[in-house]
């Protein structure tokens, strides 16, 4: 089938829905929601069969969905309508909640519904919902859909409130006023609430030492701590501490509120800096047995021969800082008497690279972005030349650009089936990447096709990755069934009988690879492109980087994304 995505963004559920379908023999095409006339000349264009809405922030055209059919995917429950949906369900802590696939008419979310798929809610920020089962619900939505519409005689069930088991209603555009926090009053777990549900966007505005800020990031801490409710108690690893009337609350990131004014959402104490000033740093340890809930980017555990390193950076961005504190925590696994080191990543994200944020905050872009650069390869070359222990990179999450090729540093890369991977760089202005990639891409799934993967700047699947061989196996459905097998797999890795023979082979391959070509050439190679890239006379990088952080609406659709543009350019120049 034809099918055209009609989107505000090619976001994290987009980009799994066109997987999914692409994976399943579908031609699709994507076009970026600018306004009416471009998204009926993407329709004229492409002639879908289908159109599929996957993140909308408008109505589709009377125009588009009284020709074509238009599948909405909403974030809510059968009969839920309003575009707070999920902000709604987090922060009035709903059991269960869903995902429904509508067929688009004149009143938004109002149309009949192909297919609703529920689940239980966690207690967990919005966007770890979205990404998680929001996404899993809306695949197994449109692919219930697309069935029901291969038999002639299904119909949508129209929208009635008083059917039985439609508990959804409409809900307004949730408010700063409905997100307000009234520290006098409000507990730690209300709080937490509050945040989780506007994270992401558009956060909670608050007022910290008389700035005015929007709150995102929040984690519980459980640890009795004093302090006037409100007030910043301590800080750790950029993140603040927030006094509330029955204990404490961790903010990791917040946002200037700049009066219209571009503002960067970054670590809270990098924000606050000035303001914090007597606030007593909190360090917690690496390796902490008590596992008592309280903030951690990182932390180590050890279990039956594997030590696991788990860092959960906010988005999976990798700053300088948190390269170097990663890289100490493997140089720290690697002394340990294991046999396996696990690296786990987060429960949302392996890591997209590098911090685009924290680099365009930098009173000097360009610096940063080398030093940011130069840390994260220095993560990798840990991982490269650790040769006492076999290594599993466990992606429980997405994963990005340059940290698509930090997992490829392992001895075996495992990814969750329903991760998306992004391994390429050329969407960022063209960036030419590092973290080795030149070495082991190729080393990985040969040269033509290492091409071929960095070229096409489209996602793929964990299953894809897998069938291409850039990573060894697609495994779990979701987070916790994908950390069951990692586990499994790194035990058995461990407790292996040919484990030495195994370990005795990586090195005479690693020892032959440098006497081939040195990883210190590849990365020599690498950054004098990457150097181009940050000093060079074309500004591409950076005006890309800013239009990213600031999220600049798009003014047109990237080719490599509308193949229905690609096409008529190609006519053009023919012509």
């Amino acid at each position: 089938m034809r099918v055209l995505f009609l989107t505000h963004a090619f976001n994290s559920l987009a980009q799994r829905l066109y997987v999914e379908l692409a994976a399943r023999g579908h031609e699709v095409s994507i076009e970026i929601d600018v306004n009416d006339r471009v998204t009926e000349e993407a329709v004229r264009l492409f002639d879908p069969e289908l159109i599929v809405a996957p993140f909308l922030k408008r109505a589709i055209p009377e125009s588009v969905w009284r020709n074509k059919r238009c599948i909405v995917i909403h974030p809510g429950i059968r009969g839920d309508r309003g575009p707070s949906s999920l902000d709604w369900a987090v922060q009035e802590g709903e059991a269960e909640w869903g995902v429904t696939a509508l067929e688009a008419v004149g009143e938004m979310d109002a149309g009949p519904a192909w297919a609703s798929v529920e689940f239980p809610m966690r207690e967990a920020a919005k966007g770890s919902v979205y990404r998680n089962e929001v996404t899993e619900a809306a695949v197994q939505a449109l692919l219930t859909t697309l069935e029901r519409m291969r038999h002639p005689l299904s119909r949508p069930a129209p929208l009635d409130h008083a059917a039985p088991g439609v508990r959804g209603r409409l809900r307004p555009l949730m408010r700063q006023a409905d997100r307000a926090i009234d520290w006098s009053r409000d507990g730690a777990a209300t709080v937490l609430a509050k945040i989780r549900a506007a994270d992401g966007a558009p956060g909670v505005l608050d007022e910290i030492h008389g700035v005015p800020v929007y709150l995102y990031d929040a984690h519980p801490e459980d640890a009795p701590r004093g302090g006037r409710p409100g007030e910043v108690i301590a800080r750790r690893e950029g993140a603040i501490l927030r006094a509330t009337v029955d204990g404490a609350v961790w903010i990791g990131h917040i946002k200037h509120q700049s009066g219209g004014e571009p503002a960067l959402k970054l670590p809270a104490a990098m924000v606050l800096r000035e303001q914090l000033a007597g606030v007593p740093e909190v360090p917690v340890p690496l390796w902490d047995e008590a596992r008592a809930r309280t903030y951690r980017e990182l932390h180590y555990e050890e279990v039956d021969g594997v030590g696991y390193v788990h860092f959960a950076f906010y988005n999976g961005a990798m700053s300088t800082r948190q390269c170097e504190r990663l890289a100490e925590a493997i140089r720290f696994a690697k002394t340990r008497p294991t046999r396996v080191i696990t690296l786990m990543g987060g429960p949302d994200f392996w890591s997209n690279g590098i911090h685009l944020g924290v680099i365009e905050a930098s009173s000097t872009p360009a610096d940063e972005s080398w030093a940011n650069i130069n840390a994260i390869d220095d993560v990798a070359l840990e991982i490269l030349t650790c040769d006492r222990h076999l290594t599993v990179a466990a992606m429980q999450g997405n994963a990005g650009a340059g940290g698509v090729f930090l997992a490829l540093a392992a001895d075996r890369a495992l990814a969750r089936r329903g991760a998306v991977l992004n391994p390429h760089y050329k969407g960022m202005g063209n960036l030419y990447g590092s973290e080795y990639w030149t070495h082991l891409l190729p080393k990985r799934v040969g040269r033509e096709r290492a091409e071929a993967i960095t070229d096409n700047r489209l996602p793929l699947g964990a299953p894809q990755a897998a069938a291409l061989g850039l990573i060894d196996a697609a495994v779990g459905d979701d987070v916790p069934e994908f950390v069951a097998h990692a586990v499994a797999a790194a035990r058995r890795l461990a407790h292996d009988p040919d484990y030495d023979a195994r370990l005795a082979r990586k090195r005479a391959a690693r020892a032959a690879d440098e006497a081939a070509k040195p990883l210190a050439a590849y990365r020599a190679e690498e950054l004098e492109r990457m150097k181009l890239n940050f000093y060079g006379f074309d500004p591409s990088y950076h005006v890309a980087r800013y239009h990213f952080v600031f999220k600049v609406p798009k003014s047109r659709t990237p080719l490599y994304l509308a193949r229905h543009r690609a096409g008529a350019a190609a006519r053009r120049a023919a012509a």
